[in-house]
């Protein structure tokens, strides 16, 4: 998996405002929509508040990777977004998230859903890349940076 085979530019946010949980996977599905037109903003939100409920899918470190499987859906997606203010997301470490990468994979994908999280919770885990992105200075910036953590799978 390559980053940049899920996320586009355009689904990359600087700066999100978002006052809840909530009104955040509300806004993480406009971001998944918006060059995926065939793709149902509320299915979307759905399910991943369904996910949510099972467990916080905030890993640490600042970050959370809100996630489903999607039926309909022909290929995984992606999208990423800073929050314009820290948000209590029930992490695993206690400490509010910053940087949340949402990820929707076909229903079927259970292998390639997995190992994509892995991927994902790895690259995040890098403390380096997480400082980059939080110093980034637009979407443009953002989306340069995390596409290149694309070296080898």
């Amino acid at each position: 998996m390559h980053i940049n085979e899920i996320i586009s530019p355009v689904r990359v946010e600087h700066a999100l405002v978002a006052t809840s949980k909530k009104r955040l996977l509300e806004q993480l599905s406009k971001l998944l929509h918006k060059d995926t037109p065939g793709l149902d903003e509320q299915a979307v939100f759905q399910c991943l508040t369904e996910r949510e409920k099972l467990g916080s899918t905030g890993i640490g470190h600042g970050v959370a990777l809100p996630h489903g499987r999607l039926k309909g859906l022909e290929k995984a997606i992606g999208a990423f977004a800073i929050l314009e203010q820290e948000m209590d997301f029930d992490a695993i470490d206690q400490k509010p998230v910053k940087m949340i990468f949402a990820l929707l994979v076909p229903e079927e994908a259970h292998d390639e859903h997995l190992k994509m999280l892995s991927k994902l919770a790895s690259i995040f885990n890098n403390e380096a890349l997480r400082e980059r992105l939080l110093q980034a200075r637009d979407d443009n910036e953002i989306y340069q940076c995390l596409t290149s953590q694309d070296g080898d799978d």
